[in-house]
């Protein structure tokens, strides 16, 4: 009896001190320890921090203990991970490095891993910028802009969007309008320029300084980049010049140059430096407002007021230089061998600014989101001068404009790795991505309730996760992105991930078909363009047909009928893209056939925007045939040809019907920026369904 109580007790015991213990190592504490300073690192920590009290983690093992630690040699903003028996510990090259490896253990533990994987990573671009354009004083006029303003004055909003920049491991944001100045101070010299009260100052005071100290924490740079000859409309009609600026018309035949204008311009950036000591750098646009200017009188404007400026402020700053110039006297802007050699010697003799100068140029114009060839830039076709020989002050940064899709989700990573492979050349610092035409921050397209979305931005969530961790690092696998959705969409997320991939092929080819240049000469996700300064209208038959593509791998429908109906020189064929489109739309819906969404908004929307995708793709594939055929009408006058044209136009007009479907309950009509010159200004492909049919009534009637 007494053998058999001892018996009991040591079972007793044994639970106690090791089954208890043990179990309770599936849900297991952490320690971090920290004795670094750097605002990133402590952002870092808060963010782990916050993950670990919010939910319940599933780790292997027993108590985990992060550590933190320095080592320059790692290079700017690397780290790595490294693992010994429970402890963790994150080295940075810098406190920026820190906080990105501490974002990627976070990354870890939020996506569900039950193990820290040991990683090492460094950034293959030093610059990773994002776009923005501020909603007040903006470059263009619009509802679709101007209804941002109160959002954009929200701290809690910039917080958001920072904390989405340090998390996909953006490292630059650009704020963009005509003149931020008279938002920003009121000078002393000429205190007229401002209508802003005092207290109102400081509350813009306080807003500015409050963004660019949250920027800094998050190891984020910030730069304000003006339209430079542009002045605060209280300072035109105080001083009667500029008379542009109190119209917001950019496009003037000749900015105004006065010395009064050029002074004011000095005192403003001089001005702006020194109160806001967190503020990275400045950048200029030299093009609209500058009409009847010749290339050499806009570079001389810059030295004589921006650039002094500059020079007389109190600290150095990193500078932005937007190019090309124009060589004539045109507003936008045309490139030129002369224009680029003489802005390279102007940046070369700079010794006012932080170095290396950025170079930003627009990659294939305003529809980057294209093909990965570097067909033209703003102004027109490059040449090497900017880069040969290769620059020792300055770098360039492809401008990755997308004035294409808004409204639809858009992940596809290896168009993004492509590019950055064929583009990325030793003189290449990095990359901006963003709009002029569009503004991530007050969601205005969403229509159905109870989505987890506050602001706009998240929305495109993968876009923004694809764009800035492949920057950093372009060998980030799949299995990052995949996982992501995993984590949003247990069960269902490496379905919606694989088939986002392929459907946000299609306004990739739509843009790369489609060759266009200016902000509205295209609109992908509406297949809408601007054709001979015309309105904006939905792509036609009748210029499917004329369009000479922008990719050089792809053969134009005149070309094609007119070579008999055969590939020239290995082009892919218009019938060879209709049948790609179709067999990846395809695939992509049989992905999420088994996809339930009814009780998940979140996931309604995802799923949506894939079909939405897909029945676009299918739509411009029927059109290419739809135009082939009619080609060949207009070329023979044969009527079976236009049948067949018919037979065709109808099927893509069914698949824009299903796209009516699909996004009539889930998307708002919204204001868009591309129809600023037309009466109706308000944006849905129900809307655009009418000249859908209209189409097809108009190639019927050609029948006898």
């Amino acid at each position: 009896m007494k053998s058999r109580f001892q018996g009991v007790i040591l079972l007793f015991l044994f639970v106690f001190l090791f089954v208890i213990p043990f179990l309770s190592r599936a849900d297991p504490g952490f320690e971090i320890r920290n004795r670094l300073s750097g605002a990133p690192v402590k952002h870092g920590i808060r963010e782990l921090q916050r993950l670990i009290g919010n939910e319940k983690l599933k780790m292997s093992g027993s108590d985990w203990v992060i550590k933190t630690g320095l080592t320059p040699t790692l290079g700017h903003e690397a780290f790595k991970i490294e693992k010994s028996g429970s402890t963790i510990t994150v080295t940075g090259g810098d406190a920026t490095g820190v906080m990105y490896g501490l974002l990627s253990i976070k990354e870890q533990l939020r996506n569900g891993k039950t193990e820290i994987s040991a990683s090492k990573e460094s950034p293959r671009f030093p610059f990773r910028a994002l776009k923005f354009n501020l909603p007040w004083d903006s470059y263009r006029v619009s509802d679709a802009l101007q209804l941002h303003y109160e959002t954009c004055q929200d701290t809690n909003f910039w917080s958001s969007f920072l904390d989405m920049m340090a998390e996909n491991r953006f490292n630059a944001l650009t704020l963009w309008n005509l003149h931020p100045f008279n938002y920003m101070v009121k000078t002393k010299k000429y205190p007229e320029a401002c209508s802003f009260t005092d207290a109102e100052m400081v509350k813009w005071e306080t807003f500015w300084k409050t963004i660019f100290r949250m920027a800094k924490e998050r190891g984020i740079e910030t730069y304000l980049i003006n339209w430079n000859i542009f002045v605060s409309p209280e300072f035109a009609k105080a001083h009667h010049v500029a008379d542009y600026c109190l119209t917001n018309e950019y496009n003037v035949p000749k900015g105004d140059t006065s010395e009064i204008i050029k002074d004011y311009t000095i005192e403003c950036v001089k001005e702006v430096i020194n109160k806001y000591p967190d503020l990275t750098g400045l950048g200029i646009t030299l093009g609209e407002g500058m009409g009847g200017m010749t290339a050499d009188e806009r570079e001389q404007w810059l030295i004589d007021s921006y650039i002094e400026g500059m020079r007389m402020a109190s600290r150095k700053v990193k500078f932005i230089h937007r190019a090309p110039l124009s060589a004539g006297k045109g507003s936008g802007g045309t490139t030129s061998s002369y224009v680029e050699k003489m802005t390279r010697k102007t940046l070369d003799t700079l010794s006012c600014v932080q170095k290396p100068i950025t170079i930003e140029l627009k990659f294939n114009w305003s529809h980057a989101h294209s093909c990965i060839d570097l067909i033209k830039v703003h102004g027109g076709e490059l040449t090497d001068a900017y880069w040969n020989p290769v620059p020792k002050k300055y770098q360039i940064s492809w401008m990755m404009r997308n004035e294409d899709f808004f409204a639809l989700r858009w992940g596809q990573p290896d168009f993004i790795r492509g590019h950055i492979a064929k583009n990325g050349h030793p003189y290449v610092n990095g990359y901006f991505v963003g709009s002029e035409c569009y503004i991530p921050a007050k969601d205005y397209i969403t229509a159905l309730p109870n989505t987890s979305i506050r602001y706009a931005f998240e929305r495109q969530w993968m876009f923004y996760k694809e764009w800035g961790r492949l920057l950093y690092n372009p060998a980030t696998p799949d299995a990052v992105f995949s996982d992501a959705f995993e984590r949003r969409f247990p069960d269902k997320g490496r379905q919606l991930f694989e088939a986002q991939k392929k459907v946000s092929r299609i306004p990739l080819i739509v843009a790369s078909y489609w060759n266009a240049t200016w902000d509205f000469t295209l609109y992908s996700e509406g297949m809408m363009s601007i054709m001979d300064q015309d309105s904006v209208k939905l792509i036609s038959l009748t210029d499917m047909c004329r369009k000479m593509p922008m990719s050089p791998a792809y053969q134009g429908i005149k070309d094609f009928v007119a070579g008999g109906m055969k590939s020239v020189h290995g082009r892919i064929t218009p019938v060879q893209l209709a049948d790609s489109i179709d067999s990846f739309c395809k695939s992509a819906i049989n992905d999420i056939e088994s996809i339930s969404a009814s009780t998940n908004i979140n996931l309604l929307y995802e799923v949506s925007d894939i079909k939405v995708w897909a029945n676009l793709g299918m739509y411009f594939s029927n059109k290419l045939r739809a135009a082939i055929d009619y080609q060949q009408y207009v070329n023979s006058g044969d009527q079976k040809y236009l049948k067949l044209s018919i037979n065709w136009l109808e099927k893509a007009t069914v698949h824009w019907h299903r796209v009516v479907e699909i996004t009539t309950p889930l998307y708002k009509i919204m204001p868009l920026v591309h129809f600023e010159k037309s009466k109706d200004k308000l944006f849905h492909w129900s809307k655009v369904e009418k000249e859908v049919n209209a189409e097809l009534v108009w190639l019927k009637g050609k029948l006898l």
